[in-house]
């Protein structure tokens, strides 16, 4: 996700920030790369044609002329971009607040004080912050609701402070509290409203001091090992979690991202190892002060802990006194989201995405097959992790990250150093690859790349090339695209694919080259920063953008953050959804009637320019919408 910080009292992202305190090699001599024959706007025609191959699969893309001629089936007209402090849904459909940050989940917590933004305690049994990925679970007749607390915005939660900084120990708790996931049973009145149960004995909060179990290659490795932990196997804690992804045996998939940005040194000049530094962990952190109440956060004191983070926790919603834990058998990098397939044969495959400029696309194979009430555990530790490799003929492959091929000791260690056993094997770096969804009517697999101002300028942050070249073909990408391949055969595990674009986007009313997007974007349609990606069980594809919203230059336009419908198989895409000011339009998941769709809204008004969803004064605060029809149809 874009996120923003504040450092020295400018607005810059997460990205921004560790590139200024680890600054990487300016322009490479991409001279020596063999030039694409085909012009950018050509490549561009060429890999959204791919879909019309047989050999692609039975969904071929429809083009453009094809697409305006055939029967739309979208059940809604489209909303216009706008710049409301609100939410904008079509004619015929109403939302309404679910849950917000600091709502109370249990009867002896407090209601959210706008003066004080609430204390270390009315944080830990409240709503956390900034709501990312999310998940509904049907438990028999209870509906439980399980939300990402990615971060918080330290000038809105330290708000009532002078300078917008902490100014004690409880603030910087309060903010820690803000983190990690929330579990909240939610209840449909007969009016159709949803509201959280309070005192549920589901409800839950999870937070960075949540005690975790740590499974996989790496449990035990000396890597992970500290004085607290001489086992290396009980981590505390988790945060910064971005996307999600669930599973069929019933539990959520937490993704851990931007892990780096909590870690610094009371020493500033101490230095961090390499393999740390890829990952963007320094001696400063991004201003929340945690090293400041916990040592664990002190690299210069628990130089390992860093390395107990970045990972997919797996956790049991119902079940609120079960262990979370950290699956390092699908990788540690920057996740974005993991989406998991039931392949034909019963493996289990997770995509997973790592969202930094360059970064690279994952893919996880168990060893063992899945079957309905049979042992569950061993399939998200027990398998094989790859890599992506995109070439610009339209087909690619999976790279297997293996001690030889990476060149390192052990399992444990590529599950560890992640990104620079694929940075060994070659595989393609990506415009910050995001969520990644797959099509339930179709063997194909989506993943939006959410833009690379880097692209074509700088390496990424192992020194990797970023020429622009197959499903990345635009330098200093600023709009987004989003690639879908195919696996050979319409097998999960194999390790061929088909690739092609489903779409660039762009704004056709400033450009007329690729930046102005592909055929299937028009001034009706445009969007930038294609982020949050899910289909529903109809096969159609909602698309949720976090990306530049001032609404002028390259962006004239385009408005606030919205979510979009896109038809696979005709290229057709359509606004559905607005949101308010300066939000993030993130995470999407369904009632189990499907009367329902929750969505979430995510740091509204981050740089001070909006109240929703309380209006007048009221503190901006991130919340989960619901979505209904006024006839009472189908939502997905």
């Amino acid at each position: 996700m874009t996120n923003r910080i504040d450092a020295s009292d400018q607005e810059i992202s997460f990205d921004d920030y560790d590139e200024a305190l680890n600054p990487k090699p300016d322009e490479n001599d991409f001279d020596k790369i063999l030039e694409v024959a085909l012009s950018r706007r050509g490549l561009l025609k060429g890999v959204l044609a791919v879909g019309s191959v047989a050999t692609l699969g039975s969904l071929a893309t429809i083009m453009p002329g094809e697409a305006q001629a055939a029967d739309s089936r979208f059940a809604f007209d489209a909303v216009d971009a706008n710049t409301l402090d609100d939410i904008t849904v079509p004619q015929g459909y109403s939302a309404q607040i679910v849950a917000r940050w600091g709502d109370p989940m249990w009867s002896d917590g407090v209601d959210f004080d706008h003066a004080s933004r609430g204390t270390a305690a009315s944080q830990e049994v409240s709503i956390g912050d900034n709501i990312d990925g999310m998940e509904v679970f049907a438990h028999g007749d209870k509906t439980l609701l399980v939300l990402n607390n990615e971060y918080t915005n330290r000038k809105i939660i330290w708000g009532n402070r002078e300078e917008g900084k902490s100014e004690s120990d409880d603030d910087v708790i309060k903010g820690k509290m803000a983190h990690g996931l929330t579990v909240v049973e939610i209840a449909e009145s007969d009016s159709g409203e949803w509201a959280i149960v309070k005192d549920s004995p589901f409800n839950r909060r999870v937070t960075p001091d949540t005690p975790m179990v740590m499974t996989g290659p790496a449990a035990g490795h000396e890597l992970l090992k500290t004085a607290a932990d001489p086992a290396g196997t009980t981590p505390l804690g988790t945060w910064n979690n971005c996307g999600n992804g669930s599973t069929p045996w019933g539990t959520y998939l937490a993704c851990e991202e931007n892990f780096n940005g909590y870690f610094s040194a009371a020493d500033e000049e101490h230095k961090v190892s390499a393999e740390l530094k890829r990952y963007g962990v320094s001696s400063k952190d991004w201003g929340y002060g945690w090293a400041k109440v916990d040592d664990r956060f002190d690299v210069s004191k628990n130089p390992n802990e860093p390395n107990r983070a970045g990972y997919v926790v797996e956790l049991d919603p119902a079940n609120p006194d079960s262990t979370p834990k950290k699956r390092s058998a699908l990788g540690r990098f920057k996740h974005e989201n993991a989406e998991l397939v039931v392949n034909s044969d019963g493996r289990i495959v997770v995509y997973m995405g790592d969202d930094e400029r360059g970064e690279f696309l994952y893919r996880y194979v168990s060893n063992g097959v899945f079957a309905p009430g049979a042992e569950t555990d061993s399939l998200l530790e027990d398998g094989k992790l790859y890599a992506a490799k995109f070439y610009d003929t339209g087909a690619g492959e999976w790279l297997e990250l293996t001690p030889e091929s990476a060149g390192m000791a052990s399992m444990a260690e590529v599950c560890v150093h992640t990104r620079i056993a694929a940075s060994a094997v070659g595989a393609t770096t990506m415009d910050r690859p995001e969520w990644v969804t797959s099509n339930p009517k179709a063997p194909e697999v989506y993943c939006a790349l959410t833009n690379n101002k880097n692209r074509g300028v700088k390496p990424n942050a192992g020194g990797d090339l970023t020429p622009a070249a197959g499903p990345n073909p635009r330098d200093k990408n600023l709009y987004g695209q989003v690639v879908r391949w195919r696996p050979n055969g319409g097998d999960h595990t194999s390790d061929g694919f088909a690739w092609d674009l489903y779409v660039m986007a762009g704004n056709p009313t400033i450009h007329s080259d690729a930046y102005g997007g592909s055929d299937n974007v028009s001034e009706a349609n445009m969007f930038n920063s294609p982020d949050g990606l899910k289909f529903d069980s109809n096969g159609i594809l909602w698309i949720q953008t976090d990306g530049n919203y001032t609404n002028a230059e390259d962006f004239a336009g385009h408005g606030n953050n919205q979510m979009l419908a896109g038809d696979p198989a005709t290229g057709e895409i359509r606004r559905f959804l607005v949101g308010p000011n300066e939000c993030e339009v993130t995470g999407l998941t369904w009632s189990a009637d499907k009367l329902t769709m929750f969505i979430g809204i995510q740091h509204p008004g981050e740089k001070g320019n909006s109240h929703w969803p309380e209006g007048g004064d009221a503190v901006p605060r991130s919340a989960v919408i619901a979505i209904r029809r006024d006839d009472g149809g189908l939502m997905g």
